[in-house]
């Protein structure tokens, strides 16, 4: 029986493998903080005002506000503990869920070469009887295209592409993502997009740990065994952004689950992102040079000549170290009466696909991001991605609108 299942990807642990679900989410409140070994102790903590607890990143001093500092307390999150591992403590109780919830401090030096590279496929199946709820307009499966290598260096043709990585209980795990222009900040953004399932785990989970961008991943496209002993410069050469601000669709939060792609006509997600180590004080888009607009006036997938998927597909034959890319004319898919219709493409990229950005030319004429990869059959073939319409430019004008002018 033919099934299909989110894109993303897990590391195995003890060799079980698990697969993860799409998920939209409204995600809210987070205000970066760089943690390393002289972070601030939770007695300084206790004692309030705003340089009681602090970090220091190379020659700055990085204060924690009071808000994030209280949001902390409220949520017992003791700052020494988590970057030393309690961040680890999956239990309901502590699993934050909410849209306000969301919380992301910075662990500088978390997602080394080696670290990035274990993140892998998940192996959660979904059986494709858990799609008959067509509105009647799913059009024929496409026959399938085969995935081309984007050339080194992928930062020359694909500029705005590269991965998200996150923490799940199963371990580290990895989406592909898109930089994306901010209307709030012209040519200055640091807006990403992806997946709402690479953010939050659903209606039976809550908010993914350790969310950080790391665009233009593995430029040079250096084989597996070269990344063993490569750099941190070399597998992230635009350095790593931390989300210091997420948001999803509320669809995904109150939808999002394990079974037949539910929530997945809503599975998107945007991020606000900053650098882990302070930076140069450019922005996302003035390191990488380049940002995508997003068009959610997009035609519909019968006036649409042929779109490209971008991403970093993870599950075997793939190893997810290496950009690939899909070019078809549109279909349409439909997975429930109720929800939106989908695109779907010919493409055999697999887990770790999961939230890559869908280029085709816009309403205006010019190329623009028009969808995501949110799911696709276990046995690959096709993906399938949400039709960008009110609700996705209400969470990118949210994010947009809560950075405006910084």
């Amino acid at each position: 029986m033919r099934s299909i299942r989110p894109l993303s990807t897990v590391r195995r642990e003890r060799g079980a493998r698990r697969r993860t679900s799409p998920v939209l989410a409204a995600v809210a409140l987070a205000s970066a903080l760089a943690l390393t070994a002289t972070a601030c102790d939770s007695g300084d903590a206790e004692a309030g005002g705003e340089s009681s607890a602090s970090a220091t990143s190379g020659d700055e001093k990085i204060t924690i506000p009071d808000d994030i500092k209280d949001r902390l307390k409220e949520h017992g999150i003791d700052v020494d503990k988590w970057k030393d591992g309690a961040w680890k403590d999956w239990s309901k109780d502590d699993w934050l869920r909410e849209a306000e919830d969301y919380i992301n401090p910075i662990i500088e030096g978390l997602w080394d070469p080696d670290r990035m590279r274990e993140a892998e496929e998940p192996d959660q199946e979904v059986d494709d009887s858990d799609l008959d709820g067509d509105q009647g307009v799913t059009d024929p499966e496409p026959a399938p295209v085969d995935a081309k290598a984007v050339s080194p260096t992928y930062h020359d043709s694909v500029p705005e592409a590269g991965k998200v990585f996150f923490d799940s209980p199963e371990g580290q795990m990895v989406c592909s993502a898109t930089v994306v222009q901010d209307p709030a900040n012209p040519g200055k953004s640091n807006m990403v997009w992806t997946a709402g399932h690479c953010v939050h785990a659903g209606k039976s989970g809550g908010w993914y740990r350790n969310l950080a961008f790391v665009p233009s991943y593995n430029d040079k496209g250096l084989a597996t065994a070269e990344l063993e002993s490569a750099a941190r410069e070399e597998v992230a050469p635009y350095g790593v952004w931390w989300a210091d601000w997420a948001q999803t669709s509320d669809q995904w939060i109150e939808q999002g689950g394990t079974t037949g792609g539910d929530g997945a006509s809503y599975d998107f997600a945007v991020i606000h992102v900053t650098p882990e180590e302070g930076g140069t004080g450019k922005s996302l888009e003035e390191t990488v040079g380049s940002a995508l607009p997003v068009d959610f006036k997009a035609p519909a997938a019968t006036k649409i000549q042929d779109m490209t998927a971008t991403g970093y597909p993870a599950a075997e034959p793939f190893d997810g170290q290496t950009l690939y890319q899909c070019q078809d004319k549109p279909g349409r898919l439909s997975i429930s009466a109720s929800d939106p219709t989908m695109y779907r493409i010919g493409c055999t990229m697999t887990g770790g696909s999961s939230g890559g950005g869908w280029v085709a030319t816009g309403s205006n004429g010019k190329p623009a991001l028009v969808s995501n990869t949110s799911i696709g059959p276990v046995t690959a073939g096709w993906l399938a991605g949400p039709r960008l319409g009110e609700v996705a430019k209400g969470v990118y004008d949210s994010v947009s609108d809560k950075f405006a002018g910084q």
